[in-house]
């Protein structure tokens, strides 16, 4: 059995015998390979997303939370990629972090035979970049947070003269134009709607006060020749 299809067999066992504990000697002796790499096995799973939980001690060993995971999908091989090229393209986006761990995710729960497929077809799909291009900014954690929590952000911002200054804003939305990210929201020091650019943003810090409920429509309208839409879901 290559790793691949092991990592794929760790999580439906985990899952098949939740909420009883495998200790990392009964999964080792299972998929007859050592402790240290099944241990190496679920450390790699925890890191892309997985839900597993380990507890030392007599009757010990790792369990997984059913309630988080998913059973296996039935993606095929071109739908994964396709997710992929999609989530390849979100660098400086938001939640580009989360992009990564959804699509451990997704191919974890494909089918042996469809995971294998599928990264057999990605091998085929190549990107060129110039050698100076520049790597897309990416969105602060701490930014992505504020929104999520709706608490006020602390910036520290540099506009188009160079000039810094520290503002507290209350985030709205986030938007793109072509490539480029930017923060919407209400900027205490200039008591009005304001558009920061990620990539100008030094410092960022989540202070404990929730933000006021705003919508999006209370901020500036866009410009007369673009159309504003949200993200969809389905």
């Amino acid at each position: 059995m290559n790793r691949t299809d092991r990592l794929y067999a760790l999580v439906e066992e985990l899952r098949a015998r939740a909420p009883r504990r495998l200790s990392a000697r009964e999964l080792a002796a299972r998929y007859e390979v050592s402790v240290r790499t099944i241990e190496r096995d679920i450390g790699a799973l925890q890191q892309a997303g997985v839900p597993i939980y380990a507890d030392v001690g007599r009757g010990g060993g790792y369990t997984l939370d059913k309630s988080r995971t998913l059973p296996p999908m039935n993606f095929t091989p071109a739908e994964a990629v396709a997710v992929a090229i999609t989530l390849s393209r979100a660098g400086g986006s938001p939640y580009s972090r989360a992009a990564r761990t959804a699509l451990h995710k997704i191919v974890a729960a494909m089918s042996a035979a469809d995971s294998a497929s599928a990264r057999e077809l990605a091998e085929r799909v190549r990107f060129v970049t110039p050698p100076d291009a520049g790597e897309p900014a990416s969105v602060p954690a701490v930014l992505e947070e504020a929104m999520s929590a709706r608490r006020v952000v602390r910036l520290g911002y540099v506009d188009a003269d160079g000039a810094e200054t520290e503002r507290d804003v209350e985030p709205v939305a986030f938007t793109a134009v072509s490539l480029r990210w930017y923060l919407i929201g209400w900027c205490r020091l200039r008591d009005g709607a304001r558009v920061f650019r990620i990539d100008r943003v030094r410092r960022a810090a989540l202070l404990d006060e929730p933000a006021p409920e705003r919508s999006f429509e209370d901020m500036s309208p866009p410009p007369p020749d673009h159309v504003v839409r949200p993200l969809e879901l389905v």
